[in-house]
C-alpha cells in the first residue's frame, strides 16, 4: 500500500467515526426531545385541568353568592313586612341568618364562599405554575429541534463548528428542562 492510500483510508475511517459520533449525538438529542415533548404535553394537560377546576369552583362560588343574596333578600322582606314580635318571624329571620353565615363561610364542608374562593385561587395559581413549566419545556423542545438540524448539517457540510454549536444548544435545552422539571407547583 502506498502512503497516499493509507492516508486516504485513515481519513475515511476518521470521517466514518465522526459520522457515527454525530449520529449518536442526533439520536441522544432526539431521545431528549421525545421525553421533553411528552412532559410538555403533560404540563399542558395540567394547565387545562387546573383552569377547569378553577372555573368550576368559581361557578360554585357564584351559586353560593346567589343563594346567600336570596336569603338576605328574604330576611330583609321579613324584617320589613313581618311583625317583629311574632315568634315565627323571629325564628325565620334567625334561620335565614344561619343560612347567610353558612353560605359565606363553612369550614366544616369547605363549601362556603370564603373557602371556595380560596380553593379557586389555589387552582389558578397551580394552572399558572404548570403553564410556566409547559413554556420551559416548549422552549427546550424548540432548541433541541434546532440542535438536531445543526448536527445533521454537520454531516452534510463537514463544518465541525456546527456540531459544537448543536451540543451547546443541547446543553442550554437541558437547563430549560431542569428548570421546568424542578420548578415547584
Amino acid at each position: 500500500m502506498t502512503e497516499a492510500t493509507e492516508n486516504l483510508e485513515h481519513a475515511e475511517h476518521a470521517h466514518a467515526s465522526g459520522n457515527k459520533k454525530l449520529a449518536l449525538l442526533i439520536a441522544i438529542l432526539a431521545l431528549v426531545l421525545a421525553v421533553t415533548e411528552t412532559l410538555s404535553k403533560s404540563y399542558q394537560t395540567e394547565v387545562i385541568l387546573k383552569h377547569q377546576e378553577a372555573a368550576n369552583l368559581w361557578a360554585f362560588f357564584q351559586a353560593k353568592s346567589i343563594r346567600g343574596n336570596s336569603a338576605q333578600l328574604a330576611k330583609t322582606q321579613l324584617s320589613l313586612l313581618g311583625n317583629a314580635k311574632d315568634e315565627r318571624i323571629v325564628a325565620a329571620i334567625a334561620k335565614l341568618d344561619d343560612a347567610i353565615a353558612h353560605y359565606d363561610s363553612d369550614e366544616k364542608s369547605g363549601e362556603g364562599k370564603k373557602e371556595l374562593s380560596h380553593k379557586a385561587r389555589e387552582a389558578e395559581h397551580e394552572a399558572h405554575a404548570y403553564m410556566e413549566k409547559y413554556e420551559k419545556m416548549e422552549m427546550a423542545a424548540g432548541m433541541l429541534q434546532v440542535a438536531i438540524v445543526l448536527a445533521s448539517a454537520t454531516i452534510i457540510t463537514g463544518v465541525g463548528v456546527l456540531a459544537y454549536l448543536s451540543m451547546g444548544i443541547g446543553v442550554v435545552a437541558l437547563a430549560f428542562i431542569g428548570a421546568g422539571l424542578f420548578m415547584v407547583v
